[in-house]
């Protein structure tokens, strides 16, 4: 029996007001046919914010997605609705493929982004705060500090925090400053006149980053370990101090977020990590697409923000307490209360492919697939580290998008170059938000002798490949991994991904050739059972559609099954509408953005799509076709979007293992479509539904039984 949706828990942002009771006609071209990608993505953060709420979540857990919410509302901000601004700024106001124009779109932004700002604060004030509360963990208002907190906050500002502060008194010879994107900033408006003798006015103070946004008291002052007060909340009660002889009559904090892509002529530069640098250092003042303020600020002192910044009525938002609630998520780690977050989770690791194995002679017996974070990632650092001190390799080449900061990985190809192997690293520079680290990276990578490429003017290499050249007998055999994911040990514990570990020779040529492009610019060859975008993943997708397509159509079994982060390809989705009329069954597993419409009479009545939210991001790319009964299963790096079909260089690869295939199709696609606890239903008008057990039935969790049968 499928799960029953529950009434209580739907997820909606306005899409079309079409109503669509049956599709009858041959032509799947109208826009209605489409959701809205960028109000697709607030749905997404919506439910991201419902997981904040979910009693089931342990409590710092749920307090953790409050505040993932909010960054992804900051990363909408600065990415989506910086673009589709753009567009309106540049005259191109006609619709997109889903028949909304830009300045339509941002009407609905809008009004979406106050009610969403209106829940998390509601969630944070009536939900999260009180019950943090009950478990001893007080995040304190000014209005609830006792005599002797405040004596202790009081010393804490004039030791701690009053010598790094700087307030900025406007006027001709203090001109508004520029204001970091993203920072804390404080609006105080004076009485009484300053140290020359004239009025006083309005001033700015900035929280420097160094400052911690969350101060815990110490227990000597408090009723525990683990109260809290708001590095906002002790700047506005001791704000007098730092204008000597005047008087604050108002302190009111406020926040700016700016345009955060990046923009650089790659056909007119001759050094795009030098290019990037340069655009990186103004990245942080770019132009502004959303202020926050306190909702107690004084619409005078607002509307003097909104003319600074450039912003309009339309966006600013007034938030009912800090107006960064992402700070709340030091409280998740200062507070010591493992019993309110989720349990520590061991991954599995293989025998054969634990540390101190010989991951040479175990990958050379069979291929290793490895589910992440169930299956540790381990093996693949591994299998580099090893690569690093065996005399008997010669080359290792790589792809980095996101690695992290202290990654072990980039340590061990340094290591590999000064032990004299020859080391090939494509580092993407412009990957979103790492750009200053990768160019960071990519330096230390060269100053070791590395040969680093920045990957193709135009695409972004995607791809996550690894190779390793070794000299056996007399014969070179390559070793290759292939991911769904990137190579940062962090985000392998977090996010769910799948890894191929194999010296299958075809697939290793492949890997070769790829690497040979990206690093020789030379022409597309031919590849014996990769598929690499933007050379023929697009057609090799549309064709096994359309295959399955012909199949139902003539009666044979028929089925397309895939899972991915986002769906928006127009020429994609009318393939599968194509596909269902045929009687095609298609299930698919979307994390976030998805502008198909499901369920629609005579349209995708056969499409079901479904987003999977838990304690793990769900983050890899599967594709299943059944063929006749002849099924196919793929693996990939590439959502189906334009930019990942068109304008980046992707890689999917078969899961040709029987064993394997059921395997990922078991983990990824089956277990999402009997899940009635964190499984999402996108229904035909754009609302999300949880789904409960129907009846008797036992709770199914995707994770919860992948964590299981890990454990």
């Amino acid at each position: 029996m499928m799960a029953e949706p529950a009434t209580e828990s739907v997820v909606q942002v306005r899409q079309h007001a079409v109503e669509l009771d049956e599709w009858q006609d041959d032509d799947l071209s109208p826009p209605e046919l489409l959701f809205n990608r960028e109000l697709s993505l607030l749905t997404f953060t919506r439910r991201v914010l419902e997981l904040a709420r979910d009693p089931k979540v342990p409590l710092l857990e749920r307090l953790r997605f409050l505040c993932i919410s909010c960054t992804n509302l900051d990363e909408f901000f600065e990415v989506r609705v910086a673009s589709v601004r753009q567009r309106l700024q540049h005259g191109a106001n006609q619709p997109g493929p889903d028949g909304m124009t830009p300045s339509a779109t941002l009407e609905v932004i809008r009004n979406a982004v106050v009610n969403m700002v209106h829940e998390q604060y509601r969630v944070m004030n009536a939900e999260l705060t009180p019950q943090l509360a009950e478990q001893g963990i007080h995040i304190l208002r000014r209005s609830e500090w006792s005599k002797n907190q405040r004596k202790w906050l009081h010393q804490h500002f004039r030791q701690e925090l009053m010598p790094v502060l700087s307030p900025l008194g406007l006027d001709p010879a203090h001109p508004f400053p520029r204001i970091l994107n993203k920072s804390l900033n404080f609006a105080v408006a004076l009485e009484g006149r300053d140290a020359f003798g004239r009025d006083s006015g309005m001033a700015l103070v900035r929280a420097p980053r160094s400052l911690p946004r969350i101060i815990r008291i110490p227990e000597s002052h408090s009723r525990g370990p683990d109260d809290f007060v708001f590095l906002s909340s002790i700047i506005h009660s001791f704000i007098d101090e730092l204008f000597p002889g005047m008087k604050a009559v108002g302190c009111y904090q406020f926040r700016v977020t700016r345009n955060s892509e990046l923009f650089v002529d790659e056909e007119e530069i001759e050094d795009l990590a030098r290019a990037l640098e340069g655009e990186l250092m103004e990245r942080g003042f770019a132009e502004a697409v959303r202020l926050e303020v306190a909702d107690n600020c004084p619409e005078n002192i607002t509307r003097f923000l909104a003319a600074k910044f450039g912003i309009e009525d339309a966006d600013i938002y007034r938030c009912d307490g800090p107006v960064n609630l992402n700070r709340m998520s030091a409280i998740c780690d200062l507070a010591d209360r493992p019993d309110l977050k989720y349990p520590p989770f061991q991954p599995n690791t293989p025998k054969s492919l634990v540390t101190g194995s010989n991951l040479f002679d175990a990958i050379g017996r069979r291929d290793w697939l490895l589910h992440h974070p169930y299956d540790s990632f381990q093996p693949v650092v591994d299998l580099l580290r090893q690569a690093v001190s065996d005399p008997e390799v010669l080359a290792i080449k790589q792809t980095l998008y996101r690695t992290g900061v202290d990654s072990a990985l980039v340590g061990l190809l340094i290591e590999a170059a000064r032990a004299g192997k020859d080391v090939t690293v494509i580092v993407e520079l412009r990957a979103r938000f790492d750009e200053e680290a990768n160019i960071t990276l990519a330096t230390r990578l060269q100053e070791a002798g590395v040969q680093v490429v920045y990957g193709i003017v135009g695409h972004k290499t995607h791809a996550k490949m690894l190779l390793v050249v070794r000299r056996e007998s007399d014969r070179l055999v390559r070793y290759v991994h292939l991911g769904t994911g990137n190579y940062h040990q962090g985000t392998a514990k977090a996010y769910t991904d799948w890894s191929l570990l194999t010296t299958n020779a075809e697939i290793g040529q492949d890997v070769h050739r790829i690497f040979q492009q990206l690093s020789g610019l030379g022409r597309v060859q031919k590849l014996n059972k990769l598929v690499q975008s933007p050379f023929g993943l697009h057609d090799f997708l549309l064709h096994r559609i359309e295959r399955e397509t012909k199949n139902a159509q003539a009666g044979k079994a028929a089925c397309v099954c895939a899972k991915m982060n986002s769906l928006t390809e127009p020429s994609i989705i009318h393939a599968l509408y194509r596909a269902s009329r045929a009687g095609v069954k298609v299930k698919l597993v979307v994390r976030g953005i998805c502008c198909l419409r499901p369920g629609i009479p005579g349209l995708s009545d056969n499409i079901r799509v479904r987003s999977i939210l838990g304690r793990f991001l769900e983050h890899s790319r599967i594709y299943h076709f059944d063929n006749a009964g002849q099924p196919e299963t793929w693996a990939a790096s590439a959502d189906w979007m334009e930019r990942n079909l068109f304008q980046r260089v992707e890689t999917c690869f078969p899961i040709e293992d029987a064993t394997a295939a059921r395997r990922v199709f078991h983990d990824s696609i089956q277990l999402a479509f009997e899940d009635n606890i964190q499984a999402w239903e996108l229904q035909g008008d754009g609302t999300y539904h949880l789904m409960h057990p129907a009846g008797e039935e036992e709770p199914r969790s995707t994770q919860g039984i992948l964590m299981e049968q890990a454990g």
